[in-house]
């Protein structure tokens, strides 16, 4: 590794951005606002770092991590808890904003995370859309909810809102898939992942929008990215279970959704979840390992640019 070699991580906050370079020792603070990013890609643009790290941090951290992309920097956004776990086994059991800034640098120098793809200006505008679209399904069943309990005097008031609200996420869906038909290889992608039972448009769209790698890694590396692989708990004699975590949260809870009508209706994987379940695995379990096999079975689909019935299904 080059000596001179400089690492960044920017600790993401609602309202500011903390800094540090890993070498030379340097930190400081700006607004996360448009003239904060606009300093902030100046200042890393004189220093050129072989890498950015940024957690993800609920959509706070994509101006920035934008920002950076576009001016041709290196920008890693990463999972919260690796970095966390990193943390702790470097010792850093302190946690402050320019603390955390500096644990990410580091992280930086030492696992360099592949850098972000450059996202263009479609695919952002499709990544907020189906954000959107999900903000917009859990408000409608936080008001059913609210209704279920309501006072009569205010039944009316929030009727008319759910009204509302499916209004937005109908106009929502209409630009989502009108998007979608102004890019061939999106339209492509969509006809592939649909001809598979059980997949229907909204886990289409949000691997569309969330999984831009999908078709270009293999079974494994697909399964960690997304967060449906089970990663083994052993030492020494002690087997403890396999469990799934990290990953693309968003993405995952729509694949169980999927996942969910696939077990009843796509013999593949209904056939594969009846096994488990004779086996004696519990019924979550079994749905987990299915999201999984779909998910495996997704990517190679796309990779191979092949329907459910081209595609060789495995056993």
């Amino acid at each position: 590794m080059d000596s001179a070699a400089v690492f960044a991580g920017i600790d993401v906050g609602k309202d500011y951005l903390d800094v540090a370079l890993r070498t030379p020792g340097r930190a400081w603070r700006m607004r996360n606002d448009r003239e904060g990013v606009a300093s902030l890609v100046r200042k890393l643009r004189a220093v050129q770092p072989e890498r950015i790290v940024l957690e993800a941090s609920g959509g706070y951290e994509l101006r920035a991590a934008d920002a950076l992309s576009d001016a041709g920097l290196p920008v890693s956004i990463v999972n919260p808890r690796q970095v966390r776990e990193f943390a702790r086994g470097t010792g850093h059991l302190a946690k402050t904003d320019p603390i955390d800034a500096q644990v990410l640098a580091h992280f930086a120098e030492v696992v360099q995370p592949a850098p972000r793809p450059k996202p263009s200006k479609h695919a952002r505008r499709l990544a907020a859309l189906v954000l959107r679209r999900e903000q917009l399904v859990a408000m409608v069943s936080a008001e059913r909810h609210h209704l279920a309990q309501a006072d009569l005097c205010v039944r009316d008031l929030i009727t008319a809102n759910i009204r509302q609200l499916k209004a937005a996420q109908a106009e929502v869906e209409s630009q989502i898939s009108a998007l979608i038909r102004e890019d061939t290889d999106w339209c492509e992608r969509e006809r592939v992942l649909r001809s598979a039972r059980g997949v229907g448009p909204v886990l289409t769209q949000t691997l569309i929008a969330g999984v831009p790698e999908l078709g270009t890694l293999g079974a494994k590396q697909i399964g960690l990215l997304v967060g449906t692989a089970p990663l083994n708990r052993d030492s020494g004699r002690f087997q403890g279970k396999r469990t799934v975590w990290g990953g693309r949260a968003r993405v995952r809870a729509v694949l169980y959704m999927a996942t969910l009508v696939a077990s009843q209706c796509n013999p593949v994987i209904q056939a594969f979840y009846e096994r488990l379940l004779a086996r004696g695995k519990a019924k979550k379990v079994a749905l987990v390992a299915c999201m999984h096999k779909l998910l495996i079975i997704l990517n190679a689909m796309v990779r191979d640019g092949r329907t459910w019935q081209e595609t060789p299904q495995p056993a």
